[in-house]
């Protein structure tokens, strides 16, 4: 049986869009996170990456987008890695979530920056 991301011979289902696209606010942060984790910290390897993002299960695989499995192989490496524990990553989205919601809900208005400006 053939892993999931070896397509070779198969026939595709959609073709490839080859077209360039604006990247998304979320995908610039991804590509980010990766130059750090690459860059001078170097946590881990290109292999790594590729190791983590082939072991993802056919069904995410298949349905995430490239940058959503840049992010859960990222967040596979750093809790195999040690760098996070998985409470302590549970607990900063929970506090991230906590947070947002908070400011979805407030409805203070905003106080000018300058005396005397309205």
């Amino acid at each position: 049986m053939q892993p999931v991301h070896d397509l070779g011979g198969l026939p595709i289902h959609d073709p490839v869009d080859r077209n360039e696209h604006p990247y998304t606010f979320l995908e610039k942060r991804i590509d980010a996170m990766m130059r750090l984790l690459y860059g001078p910290c170097a946590l881990f390897k290109v292999d790594e990456m590729r190791r983590a993002i082939e072991s993802l299960s056919p069904e995410e695989y298949e349905h995430l987008t490239y940058y959503q499995k840049w992010l859960k192989a990222m967040r596979a490496l750093l809790l195999e890695k040690g760098v996070l524990q998985e409470g302590e990553l549970e607990k900063r989205i929970d506090a991230v979530q906590a947070r947002m919601e908070a400011e979805r809900r407030d409805t203070t208005p905003l106080k000018p920056h300058i005396e005397g400006r309205k």
